[in-house]
């Protein structure tokens, strides 16, 4: 059996991770969301906003797990521009398929870190928050089909 000082930590980070990298993905998705325009505006504009509020919702348990798991988790924005390997798009203005590409991309990016969350999880026996995992890599997937069927491919 592990030594649960030594793997909590790695756990609580990749969880950290992976909730700055939450934080990032719903602020960009939402500013695709204001900002998209075209003949399919309705469309994005709708999927988009779904797609915000599904990434927002896994935040507050993304949160807990960490505080379940003994560690103090982030406090700031500054905290989540440190932590956070999505990045961010202040262009002023994007054609909607590249918006739907970098969504794409984006959301690719927080699966390798649920990836590696669950990777931590199971080495340290942490079956709740791998099971939880599960869940949040499921609605990743999902919202990557939604975006690339979009796409066209």
């Amino acid at each position: 059996m592990s030594d649960k000082s030594t793997n909590i930590p790695a756990v609580a980070d990749a969880l950290n991770a992976l909730l700055a990298d939450s934080f990032a993905l719903y602020l960009k998705t939402k500013n695709y969301h204001w900002h998209v325009q075209g003949p399919r505006f309705r469309e994005l504009h709708l999927l988009f906003d779904e797609q915000a509020a599904q990434v927002f919702a896994t935040t507050d348990l993304i949160a807990e797990r960490v505080r379940k798991n003994g560690a103090p988790t982030l406090r700031s924005i500054g905290d989540v521009g440190r932590r956070q390997s999505i990045r961010d798009d202040d262009a002023g203005s994007q054609d909607a398929e590249a918006m739907i590409r970098n969504l794409a991309d984006d959301n690719k990016t927080l699966l390798g870190q649920l990836k590696e969350v669950k990777a931590a999880a199971e080495a340290d026996g942490d079956i709740a928050t791998s099971g939880l995992v599960d869940g949040w890599a499921d609605e990743t997937q999902q919202r990557i089909w939604f975006l690339e069927a979009t796409l066209g491919y």
